[in-house]
């Protein structure tokens, strides 16, 4: 025990002293960025991933990706998504996978049509590699992830294992922005998404990172705190990233970690037995204090902008008509191209094209959803079919998987606001393929008793 603590408290101050040390020397990031695919492969190499070390590989990956990306470690935008793919299927050549996985083989092919499309384009303005990359390393991500984890067996501490490699680089994170903007107050002048206290960063792909991280360590502080040391450190950890997630103010991330949240708590009151529920007051209890204590903390650091922003209204208290900060006049503009062009969309990120037209700037999709229809057509609508129904067929026989629904709204939520521009959604939703195992389960649920 006292072993394990050591080892644990040993990480995150290793993973504290990378935030400091991509501070002070800017260029380590890339170092950081090479090095992490390099141990991995050898790590995978050394275990012949016996036990799918190459998840706990990807899981670095993933939570490392906005850190890399805000301190310019990136070799470009989709690295990380390339790295996850390459892993995965070197999980494959070790593993193999399911031939059930046939869905997603099919959800891959259903991206061809628009391939094609983009490609016989006769516009010389489009950079058509680049719009086919910039578009499709997500759904690609996804799928080649989901055919490797599809029904792939994992015990639960396993699993615990990748969801705290992916956590590992999101306190880093955390620690970095500290670094980086040690004062929100001053700093904070309106209720818009804030690059400041987003490390210069995307404010959105910051939230969902650190959304993301809010449950991870939630779950470390609920599941795995076997002592008041580890209650303390994990409960700590969970405010810090929850407070550093607020202040982007970027709601879309904060308000999917606490859904995740939310749903766990659900889970684990609903298959736990009944003299055990009595106890999960004192949980929600100190889940809502803790809350309250974040929130009012934030509130006082941003004096009183943070209700103004997630009560839709500006710093002089008006509220506005535009509740998705121009999301919506987004997503109408996809919606009608979709209709428009139902069986084989405009083409895979031709709908940049369609947007610049009808709105006259240059804006990315924000909804994973929308562009999909819009530049998939028909064939991107049986794709979200497959990916929104087939969770739900595995998770039938699959109940031991506490986190199914966690990662599923994660990918949901995050899609819908952040589209797939990290590969966590992507990833995350390949978790919940996974097939979980409590081997002692009054034991593991129970563990919080």
């Amino acid at each position: 025990m006292k072993s394990k603590l050591f080892f644990y408290i040993s990480l995150l101050l290793i993973h504290s002293g990378i935030a400091l040390v991509v501070f002070i020397l800017p260029f380590f990031s890339k170092i950081y960025a090479v090095i992490i695919p390099i141990i991995g492969f050898f790590y995978v190499y050394k275990t012949k991933n016996k036990n799918n070390e190459v998840l706990v590989v990807c899981a670095y990956l993933v939570g490392a990706e906005v850190l890399i990306r805000m301190t310019g470690g990136n070799i470009n935008n989709e690295y990380i998504k390339f790295c996850v793919i390459l892993f995965m299927l070197v999980g494959m050549a070790y593993s193999g996978f399911s031939v059930k996985s046939i869905f997603f083989w099919l959800f891959l092919l259903l991206l061809v049509p628009s391939i094609l499309v983009t490609a016989s384009t006769d516009d010389y303005g489009v950079d058509v590699k680049k719009y086919l990359v910039f578009n499709l390393s997500g759904p690609i991500c996804l799928g080649v992830s989901a055919i490797y984890t599809f029904r792939r067996n994992v015990r639960f501490l396993d699993l615990q294992y990748m969801v705290v490699a992916m956590g590992l680089p999101i306190f880093t994170t955390a620690i970095y922005l500290f670094l980086y903007n040690p004062s929100v107050q001053d700093v904070i002048k309106s209720t818009q998404s804030n690059f400041e206290t987003s490390g210069g960063f995307g404010p959105n792909q910051v939230s969902t990172v650190l959304g993301l991280g809010m449950f991870v360590f939630f779950t470390q502080l609920l599941l795995f705190s076997k002592s008041k040391i580890l209650l303390v450190i994990n409960g700590f950890i969970v405010l810090l990233i929850s407070y550093r997630a607020i202040v982007t103010f970027s709601r879309g991330g904060v308000i999917t970690g606490v859904v995740m949240i939310v749903v766990l708590l659900s889970i684990l009151y609903f298959y736990s037995r009944a003299q055990i529920r009595q106890k999960f007051i004192y949980i929600f209890l100190l889940t809502g204090l803790m809350g309250i204590a974040v929130w009012s903390y934030t509130s006082a650091q941003t004096s009183g902008l943070i209700e103004k922003r997630y009560s839709n209204q500006d710093a002089a208290g008006r509220s506005k008509k535009d509740r998705l900060g121009g999301r919506e006049a987004i997503m109408d503009i996809e919606f009608k191209t979709f209709m428009d062009n139902p069986i084989l969309g405009v083409g895979a990120g031709m709908g940049k094209q369609v947007r610049k037209d009808k709105l006259g700037i240059n804006v990315a999709s924000h909804n994973e959803i929308t562009r999909m229809l819009s530049e998939h057509g028909i064939f991107g609508l049986f794709g979200l079919l497959i990916l929104f129904i087939t969770p739900f067929i595995l998770y039938i026989k699959n109940r031991q998987h506490l986190y199914f629904l966690s990662f599923y709204f994660f990918w949901l939520l995050t899609i819908n606001h952040a589209a797939m521009r990290t590969a966590a959604p992507a990833f995350v939703y390949s978790l919940s393929l996974l097939l979980v195992q409590i081997r002692n389960q009054e034991k593991d649920i129970n563990s919080l008793n």
